[in-house]
């Protein structure tokens, strides 16, 4: 949602996608990667850590992310695990808290980072309705203060984040539709869980608006 929202909005940029070793290994597990890079939305990926299959593999998210600015000259990288994510319930016993580290590497390495908030209004679990718990506690883990959407509103409460208006969010089911592909959260699409997609959009309604 947020590589498809940032090409809808800045079809000029070129954006990287980076992989990390946090779930799935191989990056051709994950078909919207392959269908985005057959859509010629991506310009380049890279796995990093134990994570292989990208154009470019790298030893690090450090790595990656200067490869990714300086051999496919990126505007934008969007981070993320592969497919999967190993999740106790509890706020520390998940693999998505290395968002955190992430997001310092970002701001250390000369980048801006910006925080995709994981919101939803379909997920039946207290802990992920709004706000997941898992965004608060990556946020909490940080220190780069990173940039959010106020989507939610709740949102701008996160410790330790800066929050950025936005203008106007193209629709993310559009988005999607435009390039042909399906996209859900726990089963559940735009129409069943419209949060979620919302503040993916939002995000990179953010990143739109830094690259000018």
């Amino acid at each position: 949602v947020v590589v498809a929202t940032i090409a809808r909005i800045r079809p000029q940029a070129r954006i990287a996608y980076v992989m990390t070793d946090g779930a799935a290994l191989p990056l051709v597990m994950s078909d919207l990667v392959v269908e985005l890079v057959d859509a010629g939305v991506l310009c380049g990926t890279v796995s990093a850590g134990h994570a292989f299959g990208g154009d470019l593999e790298a030893v690090s998210v450090a790595s990656a992310l200067g490869l990714a600015r300086h051999v496919f000259d990126a505007d934008a990288i969007v981070v993320s695990m592969g497919p999967g994510v190993v999740g106790t319930g509890t706020s520390l016993g998940t693999t998505s808290v290395e968002v955190a580290h992430v997001l310092d590497l970002a701001r250390k390495l000369g980048g801006t980072p910006v925080l995709a908030v994981r919101a939803s209004d379909g997920d039946a679990r207290g802990r992920h309705q709004g706000v997941s718990h898992h965004t608060a506690t990556a946020a909490r883990l940080c220190s780069a203060r990173p940039m959010v959407a106020p989507v939610p509103p709740e949102a701008e409460t996160l410790s330790g984040v800066e929050s950025r208006a936005v203008g106007e969010v193209p629709d993310p089911a559009e988005t999607l539709d435009g390039l042909g592909l399906r996209v859900t959260t726990m089963g559940r699409g735009p129409d069943a869980d419209p949060l979620f997609f919302q503040a993916a959009a939002a995000a990179a309604a953010v990143v739109a608006e830094l690259l000018g």
